[in-house]
């Protein structure tokens, strides 16, 4: 079996192609097996490369959480989806047993995990899940879409729908736009028919996310956006504002933060230490949302809106499994508007 795998954890480097891995058998009667036609990059992928506490790797370990392909074989208890339907997969999986889980918070469940980084990815011809984590999607789906789609429109739909409650009307300010996550979000607000300021460091990017339907752009790069937010909307603020960056934005987040507004974060990708002041924070009644992936009711909400045409990833570039490092590299350098998908077939 053709994959993209690492050894050891460093830079892209460590990422060697190969063809001769062993293909993955169902293990369980809940499991179905994918034959993977295309998967898709994302910060985590990075992240996991240079290592995560507490996050441990086999040799020839197979990268990857996004994809989509069809389905090879089933267990004998699956009946949700059949051999030889299209699906894209959800790279969270949990035990199903637990509190959380039985409550239908899926991603609250204490040993849930991510493809890529606890179980075996993405990128190889084939992968065995639980069956809970496909949903079936239409035969003519652009395939690079289809992969690019759930990771990050699953985390954006869960941190704007169910966790920040956003309401048409409502101003949004979303940090980084050109990352999957944050593009996903400017989708969904302009869905819900919120107002939606951008932000980027690149004039290119604010360009494309305008004619993607941001209301206001704001280049970020020697400004302090809290103070920029408030003076354009005469010191009121935003009532939410989408921040996955941490470190370097937290407190320029909380400055354009209006009274009675929600923060919602996804990760820190600048570092995980912030700080807050605590007499704003109750003063202005904030609400502070941590939010990860997603449950299986918003899984099937998000592939619903997919299936129908209403929510679609933008794609970034496509290289084939062979070329994955270079894939890699592209996203290293941060240089990308949308995602970054490797096609397997």
């Amino acid at each position: 079996m053709r994959g993209l795998t690492i050894s050891a954890h460093g830079g892209v480097e460590q990422i060697v192609y190969r063809e001769d891995l062993a293909e993955p058998e169902l293990r369980a009667d809940n499991e179905v097996r994918v034959r993977v036609r295309a998967a898709a990059l994302n910060h985590l992928d990075l992240f996991l490369l240079a290592g995560l506490p507490g996050v441990s790797i086999t040799p020839n370990w197979v990268l990857g959480a996004d994809g989509m392909g069809v389905v090879e074989s089933v267990g004998s208890a699956v009946t949700s989806v059949a051999v030889g339907e299209m699906v894209v997969i959800n790279p969270g999986i949990s035990d199903r047993t637990c509190e959380y889980c039985l409550d239908g918070e899926q991603s609250l469940c204490p040993r849930f995990g991510i493809l890529g980084e606890h179980f075996p990815g993405t990128m190889a011809e084939l992968v065995v899940v639980p069956a809970t984590n496909v949903l079936p999607i239409r035969a003519q789906t652009d395939e690079a879409e289809a992969a690019a789609f759930t990771l990050a429109t699953l985390t954006a739909y869960r941190m704007m729908v169910t966790r920040a409650r956003v309401r048409a009307g409502e101003r949004v300010l979303i940090w980084g736009i050109g990352g999957g996550v944050a593009l996903a979000c400017l989708q969904i607000a302009k869905l819900i028919g919120a107002h939606a300021t951008v932000t980027s460091s690149s004039d290119d990017k604010l360009a494309c996310a305008k004619e993607l339907g941001a209301d206001d752009v704001i280049n970020h790069a020697g400004v302090d956006v809290g103070k920029e937010v408030r003076a354009r909307t005469g010191k009121r603020g935003v009532d939410v504002v989408v921040d996955s960056v941490g470190e370097a934005t937290w407190t320029q987040s909380l400055g354009a933060l209006g009274r009675r507004g929600r923060l919602v974060t996804c990760g820190g990708t600048s570092g995980p230490m912030v700080t807050t002041d605590v007499r704003r924070l109750f003063w202005n009644q904030w609400s502070i949302l941590g939010s990860t992936m997603g449950n299986d009711a918003e899984f099937a909400a998000v592939v619903g809106h997919f299936n129908a045409g209403r929510l679609r990833p933008i794609v970034d570039r496509v290289y084939p499994l062979a070329d994955g490092r270079a894939a890699f590299e592209r996203l290293a350098q941060a240089g990308q508007f949308g995602k970054i998908v490797v096609r397997i077939d």
